[in-house]
């Protein structure tokens, strides 16, 4: 969730006041508050997916301009969105950086633009390898990773929550996907790989779905709009193996996860049945690193088997992955589910949508 104060979180649930501004960038630039020129917003939104290689795209529809500020040749436009607090001032939340893809127009010279634009993540994938790259078993998660973003854009960060200093363990070439390579190693350790809304790349643990971070509830002081469900089965695994690669002297490590509560609709041994994933990767060479990856997915595959499509007052703070509490108007229950898209507008008019699966905890039965 981004980070917002305790008056923003009042304030979207009542009446209030929003604003949206967008700025183009023609240099690279990190944080919440870059310089660029500031354009006009007509319409537009952000839509996020947490199972998507570009976690978020913009669609924006902006005056014209008689200059090249809107083409997409490298420029990136920063979007926020915000709420104007009692004391009058507005409190911005970033919803990301996103290079220009596509600007088209429709009529005369004066007629809107439309823009659409994607994250970071859109460059790492453009930069292929023009020749293989080897990494030594003795260098680290926080090199690698540095070094193959940093050949793309030479002023990116980095940041980790954990695992940057481990080593690779075993001498790595990358052939010529550079973005398929990183989301690879960034799995074989339970993270995810991403850019967040400050430009940052991250590699990073997802948010335990268990623990809500924000509440929605319906009715009066409510901000929930509509909530309905669809009962599947696709995509809901209830256990994860997860290998290595074996070696000349030693076989590959190996590590089950499953869904053993059962209490849980999709208990692995209970009527959902067996339904378990298979997940393999090089990178993965100890037997604890095989059930920290094997648990990660589990809990990004785990979930009631049905989604929750939300319409609500749009919070800019929430993002995907987030897990959050929907308290039902009529019966005052909760629920816990985990936003896998989203959509913020940035107009006065939309409202956010979201799609969710509803989660459950899982006793963490393992084997290896």
């Amino acid at each position: 969730m981004r980070p917002v104060s305790d008056e923003f979180l009042s304030a979207v649930t009542g009446t209030h006041t929003m604003a949206a501004r967008a700025r183009v960038l023609t240099t690279y630039q990190t944080g919440s508050d870059p310089d660029g020129v500031e354009v006009g917003i007509i319409d537009g939104e952000v839509s996020g997916d947490a199972t998507a290689a570009i976690r978020h795209e913009l669609d924006l529809t902006t005056p014209a301009r008689t200059d090249d500020l809107l083409t997409p040749y490298g420029n990136e436009i920063y979007v926020e969105r915000g709420v104007s607090l009692r004391s009058g001032a507005v409190e911005w939340v970033g919803l990301g950086y996103f290079r220009i893809w596509e600007a088209s127009q429709d009529g005369d010279s004066d007629q809107p633009v439309g823009i659409a634009a994607k994250d970071r993540m859109a460059g790492i994938m453009d930069a292929r390898l023009e020749a293989p790259v080897q990494y030594l078993a003795s260098n680290d998660l926080g090199f690698v990773f540095t070094d193959l973003v940093q050949a793309v854009y030479p002023s990116a960060l980095v940041a980790f929550d954990d695992s940057a200093s481990e080593t690779l363990g075993r001498n790595t070439v990358v052939e010529k996907d550079r973005y398929a390579f990183l989301r690879d190693l960034a799995a074989a350790y339970g993270k995810v790989f991403y850019v967040d809304h400050t430009g940052v790349f991250r590699v990073e643990t997802p948010p335990d779905p268990t623990v809500p971070l924000l509440t929605v509830a319906g009715g009066r002081g409510g901000v929930l709009l509509e909530l309905s469900t669809e009962l599947y089965r696709d995509g809901v695994y209830n256990a994860v193996i997860a290998e290595g690669e074996g070696t000349d002297d030693k076989p590959p490590v190996r590590a089950v996860v499953r869904d053993e509560n059962p209490q849980s609709p999709t208990y692995y041994f209970g009527t959902y049945g067996k339904v378990p994933r298979f997940y393999s990767s090089q990178f993965i060479r100890l037997g604890t690193q095989a059930h920290r990856a094997a648990r990660s997915i589990l809990r990004q595959n785990l979930g009631l088997p049905y989604s929750a499509d939300l319409s609500a007052v749009p919070n800019p703070a929430l993002e995907v992955l987030d897990p959050i509490s929907v308290r039902d108007r009529d019966t005052a229950q909760e629920r816990t589910y985990v936003v896998k898209e989203s959509t913020i507008p940035l107009t006065a008019q939309g409202a956010m949508t979201a799609t969710m699966t509803e989660q459950v905890d899982f006793i963490g039965g393992d084997d290896g």
